[in-house]
């Protein structure tokens, strides 16, 4: 039987307005806790179909579970996002379970030794390129490839301060988010046509366990809870348009103002 094809007129044209995050289908890497585990929690009580991914298997299953304990949807796969099979096999199953992908969330990462560039490990550069950089790179090429074909979708990656500006002692860690910051530039000038919007987010100083690796003498109680970084990453989907595509955020400049 031969497949009938959508004219010209049947595709949508693309989007400069924002997006309903009800029963959006929205991929969360580095879902197992801090800013991933909030971002999640909150897009499936804002009503999105949540596809959680993670490395952990406990702390995946403990996100999915209370996603689905408070009436929300969500299905999870562990996930090596360095690996090009493992990540495209996440975005399948999105494909798979739910028809579609609308939202992207690459949150997954890890800090890697805070020593100089001269003493920085080869195995553990190799390591912190291959899941920051390379592995949202998988992710991200898997749904835009998605996303483009539907004219439709947002892609925002977490990034982060010495991702912008380089800091001594920050290593692979912040060459992977000077490199996501570029990577997210050129896709979303390749992408600029198709209504896809692709942005970075700095959440600035959050009381996570990757923070608490980074600063293990700083005062926690003075870092903003995750819950803040997922509001604005909620903003930044719900408001996202092809009109905002390339830039770089943080809390001081989303769409509609800072948030505190």
């Amino acid at each position: 039987m031969r497949r009938s094809h959508p004219s010209r007129r049947s595709v949508p044209r693309p989007s400069t307005k924002g997006r309903s995050i009800q029963n959006a289908v929205v991929i969360v890497t580095g879902a197992g806790r801090g800013i991933g585990r909030a971002t999640a929690e909150l897009f499936a009580r804002e009503g999105a179909r949540v596809v959680l991914g993670a490395r952990t298997a406990r702390e995946l299953r403990a996100t999915c579970s209370a996603i689905r304990a408070a009436g929300g949807d969500a299905v999870a796969r562990v996930t090596d996002i360095g690996s090009a099979r493992q990540a495209r096999a996440l975005v399948t199953l999105a494909l798979r379970r739910y028809g579609r992908v609308d939202l992207l969330i690459n949150n997954a990462g890890i800090l890697g030794p805070r020593v100089p560039l001269a003493r920085y490990p080869p195995r553990a550069w190799d390591k912190v390129l291959r899941i920051n950089l390379t592995g949202t790179f998988h992710v991200t090429q898997e749904a835009a490839r998605i996303m483009a074909r539907r004219r439709s979708g947002c892609i925002i990656t977490v990034s982060s301060s010495v991702g912008r500006v380089g800091r001594a002692g920050w290593g692979a860690y912040a060459v992977s988010k000077f490199g996501a910051e570029g990577l997210s530039q050129v896709l979303a000038d390749e992408l600029r046509s198709t209504g896809v919007c692709v942005v970075t987010f700095n959440p600035g100083g959050t009381r996570t366990r990757m923070r608490a690796e980074a600063y293990p003498r700083e005062d926690r109680s003075k870092l903003r809870d995750p819950a803040v970084a997922a509001r604005a990453l909620l903003r930044l989907a719900a408001r996202s348009s092809t009109t905002l595509s390339g830039r770089a955020f943080d809390l001081t400049n989303l769409p509609g103002g800072p948030l505190r």
